[in-house]
């Protein structure tokens, strides 16, 4: 078995590794050459230098995963790969891709005699050992060909993947796994601040975290992920409160409205980001110009 794959950050490293430590022959390429370098002494693993080189190491129909951010990443690396293969070769999106620019990219893709797959992939950088979730949309040959590797990724042969349907159904089921996702952490952050905000009643919260663990309705790998951070009070301490959002949250606000279906836990995980982000510094100032204006409150300022 001989799988390429573009993209050796956290995520793509860590599935080369798995399929590799599985017998596959993993021929890899990264524009970074430190990323090459840090995958070139592992037994399975061949890197390359250039996508042409990946392509013509890989015997017969190729099977080829992109594990790159979405959007130009993906769209130039597709854009510089097809050239290079042959009618019957796969190219699976193993990335956060917007899933109408999967359906397209199929759509274009198949015109060319070549197959696509969009896989959502969950696990993290725990997915080199305990699996991936993959989430697979494209058609059923397409999937066909890739089952072999899917097996080997995922926590077990035979869960932990699934064929959800045609072309840009894993990466639509991957948008609402990632908002989803959104809530719950919101959600544990809300709980752990209103517990720490008591002081008083002297709740050790790491050991309430764990305890929440073993049994709970609530208990998850998020959770689990919760109880670490709150062993490292220090390290918490120091990080600054500001949260990254990723495209997946967005779109999924965006497919709500766009379905008119209502997801406000989601929207306001979302906006929630945002406002950690700065974007609302303007608004709260307002906010409290017009407290002022209306009833004499203090207004703080900086130096």
């Amino acid at each position: 078995m001989q799988i390429g794959i573009v993209g050796l950050g956290r995520i793509g490293a860590g599935m080369a590794r798995r399929l590799a430590r599985r017998g596959v022959q993993v021929i890899c390429y990264d524009q970074a050459e430190a990323a090459r370098k840090a995958l070139a002494a592992e037994s399975g693993i061949h890197c390359v230098e250039n996508l042409a080189a990946m392509c013509a190491r890989i015997e017969g129909e190729r099977v080829i995963l992109l594990s790159l951010p979405a959007g130009a990443a993906v769209e130039d690396t597709t854009r510089g790969l097809a050239p290079l293969l042959a009618t019957g070769d796969t190219l699976v999106d193993g990335g956060n891709s917007y899933y109408r620019d999967s359906m397209r990219r199929a759509l274009g893709l198949s015109q060319q005699g070549l197959r696509y797959i969009d896989a959502g992939v969950s696990g993290g950088v725990q997915g080199l050992e305990q699996g991936y979730c993959l989430m697979l949309g494209g058609t059923p040959k397409s999937i066909e060909i890739f089952e072999p590797f899917a097996r080997l990724l995922a926590p077990e042969p035979q869960r932990g993947w699934l064929h959800c349907g045609p072309s840009g159904a894993g990466h639509f089921a991957k948008m609402i796994h990632n908002g989803i996702e959104y809530g719950i952490m919101q959600s544990l952050a809300e709980g752990f601040a209103l517990l720490a905000a008591r002081p008083d009643l002297d709740i050790d919260l790491a050991r309430l975290a764990e305890t929440w663990r073993h049994g709970s309705v609530v208990r998850s790998s998020l959770l689990d992920l919760c109880a670490s951070v709150l062993t490292r009070a220090e390290e918490l301490g120091r990080v600054t409160p500001v949260v990254a959002d990723s495209g997946e949250g967005r779109w999924a606000a965006l497919e709500s409205i766009e379905l008119g279906v209502p997801a406000p836990v989601i929207t306001l995980a979302l906006m929630n980001r945002f406002s950690s982000q700065g974007g609302s510094d303007y608004a709260h100032k307002l906010l409290a110009m017009m407290r002022s204006e209306f009833g004499g409150h203090a207004v703080h300022t900086s130096a």
